[in-house]
């Protein structure tokens, strides 16, 4: 059955979401989908469930988790001993399977987990989950208080026309060859680097409010990097091309124009090589969706996760310079700076129709018109801050892992007047213009930050001017905000996949987008790096 984009938006309770999602109009990926979740893993998680209660746990739940992940890419560069261009391929892919079950017993976590999904292995994980939940109840100070949720059946698919791992590693890598071979026609580019990562997870979850929901979902990361080198002045520079990472199929490497921005990439690149070094001082920057992603994600991604400012990841990360005494009060960014968190928008890494507990996914402010009004909150959080409902942003990153919070998309506001990248450029007397990821330190409390760059074109006079290189901005998260006094509008507000966030002990990693358009930033700090 194919279904429009509207529909299966409107199926699955996300419409008003997309409906002001700018940057992804005209996407519109087919589905082919049940009504309901299938069946198949009921009677096996009911067993997990029944034995918990009947120990004496106030609350169950299970997932059954299956994972399939497959990295395609290709490494392009002369054998420096015979000239000769070698095309140098690799390939890892890796599956898992299993299920946790997670447990309250007297306002108290227990978890256990097991690859081995049979009838009497989860009636004994489910017993051991109950055992861990007794032997943490002398350490838990405070009994665990769950928000609300209404029990669901559903299923929930990323819409996807093209399944990424029917299509042949040999001609992911022949397209990885094509975009290697035209970089590398550019002279002085020395190697490339392209990859194409897929991930999928298709997840079952019931629990002991009523629901059993399956998910299905699927992302697609592709990039590549190239590398020019100077051999008379000993320089080396690199240059990427940043293709957003996104929850899709193959068609959406299909689209990307991979091919079609190669040669621009590697003259790019070598233009870097002799690209003069930034004059440091106060400057205006106009920072690009793939650069101010990053900060977005450090600065206020990491510093609005509850258990962060309540001293939960101080050991391993730190904690945030929002803490709960500041929220509904405190200016973080100007008027124009409203910034929301999301798991609903189509492409969004961290989009799905429901998260690890069961709560459908939603959109709600983290800060809205400057100022700091919501945190990103789980079940067991919510009441903390007055909230009635969790914001859905609980995650486990495997079968094996408990669920605990994670950061959803988050992402800022298009401008609300017309507004393009020229005139951000235009309103600027002396600045630059930055785009793309590089090196970035922030301070524990995620409040004192410097951040580099993958590309930086010179701005004087209203116009862009010549690459400069060694950039590097720095400033704390509420001045830099503050000093933002123009947004593009949603015709240029894109959506960037990040993956690899690391948090908790044991570690976990998720992935999850920050859209935004370009923006203006007065009078920050910039730096001349190395």
């Amino acid at each position: 059955m194919s279904v429009t984009r509207r529909e299966f938006l409107k199926g699955c309770a996300v419409g008003a979401a997309a409906a002001s999602l700018p940057g992804m109009a005209g996407w519109e990926p087919a589905l082919a989908a049940a009504a309901q979740p299938d069946p198949i893993y009921r009677s096996l998680m009911a067993v997990a469930l029944e034995t918990a209660q009947k120990l004496g746990a106030s609350y169950a739940d299970m997932r059954v988790c299956r994972y399939h992940v497959q990295d395609v890419s290709l490494r392009t560069q002369p054998d420096l001993r015979t000239g000769a261009v070698l095309h140098v391929p690799e390939v890892d892919e890796s599956r898992s399977f299993g299920f946790g079950v997670r447990v309250l017993v007297k306002g108290t976590w227990g978890f256990a987990a097991s690859p081995r999904v049979e009838k009497e292995e989860v009636a004994r994980i489910a017993r051991e989950a109950v055992g861990v939940a007794q032997a943490n109840v002398a350490l838990q100070r405070t009994a665990v208080q769950l928000a609300p949720v209404k029990p669901a059946e559903a299923l929930w698919r990323t819409p996807y026309r093209k399944d990424p791992f029917e299509v042949s590693v040999k001609d992911k890598l022949a397209f990885l060859q094509a975009i290697n071979e035209e970089v590398r026609k550019v002279p002085k580019v020395f190697s490339v680097v392209s990859q194409l990562r897929f991930r999928s997870e298709h997840k079952f979850l019931a629990s002991t409010d009523g629901s059993y929901i399956e998910q299905y979902l699927q992302q697609v990361i592709p990039e590549y990097t190239a590398t020019a080198v100077d051999r008379e002045t000993r320089t080396r520079r690199e240059r990427s091309y940043g293709v957003p990472a996104v929850t899709g199929g193959y068609e959406y490497i299909e689209q990307a124009q991979m091919l079609e921005n190669a040669r621009r990439v590697g003259e790019e690149c070598v233009e870097h090589l002799s690209a003069p070094p930034i004059e440091p001082g106060r400057k205006d920057l106009v920072i690009m969706p793939s650069n101010l992603s990053l900060t977005i994600h450090e600065s206020i991604g990491h510093s609005t996760e509850l258990d962060r400012a309540l001293g939960y990841e101080a050991n391993f990360a730190g904690t945030s310079f929002l803490t709960p005494d500041k929220l509904g009060t405190y200016r973080v960014g100007s008027e124009l700076v409203t910034i929301v968190g999301d798991r609903t928008l189509p492409g969004g890494l961290s989009t799905c129709g429901y998260d690890d507990e069961g709560v459908p996914t939603t959109r709600f402010h983290i800060i809205k018109d400057g100022i700091f009004v919501g945190y990103q909150t789980i079940r067991d959080q919510a009441h903390l801050v007055g909230d009635k409902e969790s914001h859905a942003c609980c995650y486990a990153d495997s079968y094996d892992s408990i669920p605990f919070q994670r950061i959803p998309n988050v992402w800022l506001l298009p401008g609300p007047k017309p507004m393009t990248l020229d005139h951000l450029i235009g309103g600027v007397e002396d600045g630059v213009l930055i785009e793309g990821l590089g090196s970035w330190s922030i301070d524990q409390q995620r409040y004192n930050f410097q951040f580099g760059g993958d590309a930086f074109w010179e701005i004087k006079g209203g116009k862009k001017g010549r690459m400069i290189s060694r950039v590097a901005y720095q400033a704390r998260s509420d001045e830099f905000w503050q000093a933002c006094d123009a947004i593009a509008d949603s015709r240029f507000w894109e959506n960037q996949g990040l993956t690899g966030d690391g948090k908790g002990q044991p570690p976990q990693t998720n992935s999850m987008s920050h859209g935004c358009a370009p923006a203006r930033f007065r009078r920050i700090n910039v730096l001349r790096t190395e």
